[in-house]
């Protein structure tokens, strides 16, 4: 466990440098799910970043393609391509775009930031696996925010119609989206309640518990014949104390006092 703790702290750090360098946005949703992708790119993945496109590689979608930075350290920090690029995140004639870009980069299956389109392709893809007969799985993180989206119930609906138990759903509960919070622009709890409905398993988790995360992610499916909705419950900005649960954050990037102070918070060397 303590090299996922070691791997989400690089890419906090990582993050944060990237966001401050191209002056862009979502530092905050960066944060809230980096010890996600961590467990899932350090351990539970099975994926051969030597080999992107393995045609037995699990599938992974970050259907809330605003947290690009993260997306990109994780694959970089596991052998996909070299660290070194992350310095040419949202830079002119870079290939590490502002938004989940496929194409371009290494290990990136599909191309995000309109929010309500990762999980329907993850569906569609599950549902290619299970008639192929694939033993490969497919794993989708979203936001809380993004269940506002119709879309997303629609492939929820689908997906448990069609039995699809190599499918696995992360929403990333951190309670904030875009302006505020997420209770006060359309409330979504009990949100696991409303996956059952749907005919999910749903399970709840820390998303900030590594042991308890990689627990969970090990063990999917977690019932026979059903799609799995792992919620997670993250603090928007998690790691840094100042940007913690605070919407702020969502769209500013740090200056050069703030970078060097979140930095020394994570143990990393400004």
């Amino acid at each position: 466990m303590r090299r996922l703790e070691r791997l989400a702290r690089t890419l906090r750090a990582d993050c944060l440098r990237m966001v401050h360098r191209a002056r862009t946005s979502h530092i905050g949703s960066c944060l809230s799910a980096a010890d996600i992708l961590a467990v899932l790119y350090g351990q539970v993945l099975r994926v051969r970043p030597d080999l992107p496109n393995w045609p037995n590689r699990d599938r992974f979608i970050m259907s809330k393609g605003h947290a690009a930075a993260l997306m990109y350290a994780a694959l970089a920090r596991t052998g996909f391509f070299d660290p070194a690029e992350l310095t040419t995140f949202a830079a002119n004639d870079g290939q590490l775009w502002g938004h989940v870009t496929s194409g371009r980069t290494p290990g990136v299956e599909f191309s995000t930031g309109s929010l309500g389109h990762g999980l329907p392709v993850a569906t569609g893809m599950a549902l290619s696996g299970k008639r192929g007969g694939e033993r490969w799985r497919v794993f989708n993180v979203m936001s809380d925010g993004e269940c506002d989206e119709g879309s997303n119930w629609e492939a929820i609906l689908f997906a448990a119609h069609h039995e699809l138990d190599n499918l696995v759903a992360i929403v990333d509960c951190n309670g904030i989206q875009s302006l505020g919070p997420v209770e006060e622009t359309i409330r979504l709890e009990p949100l696991a309640e409303k996956f059952r409905a749907f005919g999910w398993s749903a399970v709840e988790v820390d998303g900030h518990d590594i042991r308890a995360l990689h627990s969970m992610l090990s063990a999917v499916p977690a019932t026979a014949r059903k799609p799995t909705a792992v919620i997670a419950r993250t603090v928007k900005g998690h790691g840094v104390d100042f940007m913690a649960g605070q919407v702020l954050w969502h769209y500013r990037p740090p200056n050069d006092e703030e970078l060097n102070a979140a930095l020394r918070q994570l143990g990393e060397a400004p």
